[in-house]
């Protein structure tokens, strides 16, 4: 049987999507932004279900009438919100981690997707897991309570740069270590880059004592020549103090946020002298930062250990991550990246999944016949117009095709998963089911 995506269709049960699957605990739908990954990952979750597995799709930003699909409401939706109310048709499984959200049996057999196993669904709440994970590393209860309740916690375990990624795995890790579910499905963050989901675990053990450093030091630029104070909490901050730690000696600067050393030095006297230029300049930023990173020192080195049990997890032979991508030239070559960053990292790719391709026969009738044709039919004005259309689609198909050879010689994928272009958003389970039976089978 030859190689390549003409053979997809023909594959031996052994090379497909599901079969590569059995076995793994976690399933991680990896790669660039806006390829369709969240419809994918429910997509593999719903398949798995289907077949009678306790199945976790957690998702990080999923679509309203996807999350409508699967069950999740406006409260849920809300990635702060600690406690979401579930739906009249769903019933909730409350753990230490958050709460997931059972996809009605009953609305699955109405949308005719009857299904063996489970199907749950959670969304990432990313502040809830960073608190989550600072209660359990903290050394008691008060310095818990004293760091969640500083101001520059606050805004990095919130909407920081980088804080979903950190946020995803130290979640998968907890969801893992609970084992309450046969598989747990990843949609990864919309990251603008599919390699920062990979980077996540080594960032983990420093993300936020690093993003306090790099926030010190911004603000000692002052406001923006171009009158950009930002966006956000942030912005909202810096429109109170414009450019305030500008008044502070530059040269003091190194000593008040040393890179790598920071909370080591500040357990010393250097936290001391923060405290005198918090009072002197009145710069109530600079006592939250002394305070903040004097509190991290206490669980900086379990944030260190962990990120070493996030890294191995994703090692392990039971995490499995399938790519995601679609035809178009960027998202095709973040997919070739990914693919060989996981080989170079030991971690386990399973399959490719090519989302909105254009299918068809590439082949058209000649254009003078077919305008002839269509101009007895539609009149010239509309059938001309059909023609041009008819003509792009053709273009489109032509190069999905060249796409998916490129992509499957690229990473040696004898069996890749296309999904064809629907036109329109996955808004039911009906519709998530036929994706899903088209992705496994």
């Amino acid at each position: 049987m030859p190689d390549g995506p003409a053979s997809a269709v023909q594959a031996t049960s052994e090379h497909t999507l599901q079969a590569r699957l059995t076995g793994k605990r976690i399933c991680i739908c990896a790669g660039s932004g806006g390829v369709g990954k969240t419809t994918i990952a429910a997509a593999v979750g719903l398949g798995l279900a289907r077949d009678g597995q306790r199945v976790l799709v957690l998702t990080i930003d999923p679509a309203r009438r996807l999350a409508g699909a699967l069950g999740l409401d406006a409260q849920t939706l809300d990635s702060r919100a600690r406690a979401a109310s579930p739906k009249k048709d769903a019933t909730t499984l409350t753990s230490p981690a958050d709460q997931a959200t059972r996809v009605s049996p009953q609305r699955l057999r109405a949308a005719g997707v009857p299904i063996t196993g489970e199907l749950w669904t959670m969304t990432l709440d990313v502040p809830g897991t960073f608190d989550r994970l600072i209660a359990e590393l903290a050394p008691d209860g008060q310095a818990y309570e004293a760091l969640r309740a500083n101001p520059i916690y606050q805004e990095l375990a919130g909407d920081a740069a980088g804080s979903q990624e950190v946020a995803a795995v130290a979640k998968l890790f907890e969801l893992d270590r609970e084992r309450a579910f046969d598989v747990v499905v990843l949609d990864t963050p919309p990251s603008r880059h599919a390699l920062d989901f990979l980077d996540a675990p080594t960032r983990l053990g420093s993300f936020l004592e690093g993003r306090a450093m790099s926030l010190l030091l911004m603000s000692t630029e002052g406001p923006r020549a171009d009158g950009d104070a930002g966006t956000g909490a942030s912005a909202r901050r810096s429109s109170r103090r414009p450019g305030a730690l500008s008044r502070l000696p530059a040269a003091l600067l190194p000593r008040l946020a040393p890179r790598a050393a920071a909370t080591r030095l500040l357990g010393g006297g250097t936290g001391a002298l923060l405290s005198l230029f918090a009072r002197a300049t009145g710069l109530e930023v600079m006592g939250d930062l002394a305070s903040f990173l004097r509190l991290l020192g206490g669980v900086s080195e379990g944030l260190r250990e962990r990120a070493a049990s996030v890294e191995a997890l994703l090692r392990d032979p039971a995490t499995a991550f399938v790519i995601v991508t679609s035809p178009e030239h960027e998202p095709s070559r973040e997919a070739v990246f990914l693919h060989r960053s996981l080989l170079a990292s030991e971690m386990a790719y399973v399959g490719l999944v090519i989302n909105r391709t254009h299918e068809g026969t590439a082949e058209i009738p000649d254009p003078d016949t077919l305008g002839a044709e269509l101009q007895r039919l539609l009149g010239a004005p509309l059938s001309k117009r059909v023609v041009r259309s008819v003509a792009d689609l053709q273009v489109l198909i032509a190069r999905d095709r060249d796409s998916v050879q490129e992509l499957s010689d690229a990473l040696k994928e004898r069996s890749p998963v296309t999904v064809p272009e629907l036109g329109e958003d996955v808004d039911g389970l009906a519709g998530l089911a036929r994706v899903s039976k088209r992705v496994l089978g």
